[in-house]
């Protein structure tokens, strides 16, 4: 990567729909000049292009999970498990007394308290020592996440079960209206 390539990254991060005239512009290049780099860099694995969604703007709840998983076998059970998730925005695994951190995103306060306690809960799985659960209250920096949308099935195609192997139906949280239910189920009453 050399610092055409950084420039061009840089101009992707502030605006992912930057014209190859303005990074023709922003680094004296021709505008085939910019595609093939940018093609380069596609191709190479060093950039993806990609949506990302306002969190701010839809006003979704996101919180940080913190887990100590007994063995990697039951770590790698439970990332298996939560691979679909649409509520998983990121899964990491860390060398500190916690082994497993994610990222989570809901609608509203009542669905991220299910994500916390019920059987949908990333802390739910087996072999999880101890966790920590922390609610985030502000985004700094950039309110934009990687919402994996694309995980969300279509209404013709919704599922009974959600990808976690858990069935909202009979959830008790989610008859009381305390949970709007897995965007992936035909049982969802969200917005995404």
């Amino acid at each position: 990567m050399d610092e055409i390539d950084k420039k061009i990254i840089s101009q992707l991060q502030i605006d992912g729909r930057v014209s190859l005239k303005k990074l023709s512009e922003i680094t004296g290049l021709s505008n085939t000049g910019v595609k093939k780099r940018l093609n380069k860099l596609v191709q190479n694995g060093l950039v993806k292009i990609s949506a990302l969604v306002n969190a701010e703007v839809l006003k979704l709840q996101t919180a940080l999970v913190l887990m100590e998983v007994e063995s990697s076998d039951a770590m790698n059970r439970l990332i298996e498990r939560f691979k679909n998730c649409p509520r998983v925005v990121n899964l990491f695994t860390t060398l500190g007394g916690y082994n497993l951190a994610a990222l989570i995103v809901a609608e509203n306060r009542g669905t991220l308290e299910s994500i916390s306690i019920e059987k949908c809960s990333l802390r739910s799985g087996e072999g999880i020592r101890r966790s920590e659960f922390y609610p985030i209250s502000e985004i700094h920096y950039s309110p934009f996440i990687f919402l994996r949308e694309y995980l969300i099935i279509h209404v013709q195609n919704k599922a009974k079960i959600a990808p976690c192997n858990v069935d909202c139906g009979p959830c008790s949280r989610y008859i009381a209206n305390k949970c709007v239910g897995c965007p992936s189920t035909y049982y969802y009453k969200g917005p995404l």
